[in-house]
């Protein structure tokens, strides 16, 4: 159970990129925060200056699954990365069913784009960092008191 007043992080992983979200458990709201490179491996140095900026209670970890329950190929690497997070930074660190984020994200973005409200055209990393915060969203609502 989360604290009142809890910041929060939440990344959804891939092998090019990183999805970043901030969140807080006060307010309930989460917002996306950017992308961070993933290319030969996360850049930990990204991700540490991350950690420092917003100082999170906890870290949130997209874990993907198919639609049947069964893991994708992603599913072991997200799991490593979490690891990862907890061995280098000593922060708790959750899972987060991130099933269909992306797309969910691709298509929320689109839709903000089409009713002229976004200029630009939606890009991969925006769609990363806002499945992201599509995962910190089911974080909160899960944890709502």
């Amino acid at each position: 159970m989360a604290d009142r007043g809890e910041v929060l992080l939440a990344f959804d992983y891939g092998t090019r990129r990183i999805g970043v979200a901030v969140g807080q458990t006060t307010t309930g709201t989460a917002s996306p925060a950017g992308v961070i490179g993933a290319g030969a491996g996360p850049d930990w140095t990204a991700l540490e200056r991350c950690v420092q900026e917003w100082s999170p209670a906890r870290l949130l970890v997209g874990l993907p699954y198919n639609m049947d329950g069964s893991e994708t190929v992603l599913t072991g690497a997200c799991r490593a990365f979490a690891g990862q997070l907890t061995r280098r930074f000593g922060l708790p660190v959750e899972f987060v069913d991130e099933r269909l984020t992306s797309v969910t994200a691709q298509a929320d973005l689109r839709e903000v784009r089409r009713s002229g409200a976004r200029a630009r055209r939606v890009t991969r990393e925006d769609i990363d960092a806002n499945a992201a915060r599509l995962i910190l969203e089911t974080w909160l609502r899960a944890h709502a008191t």
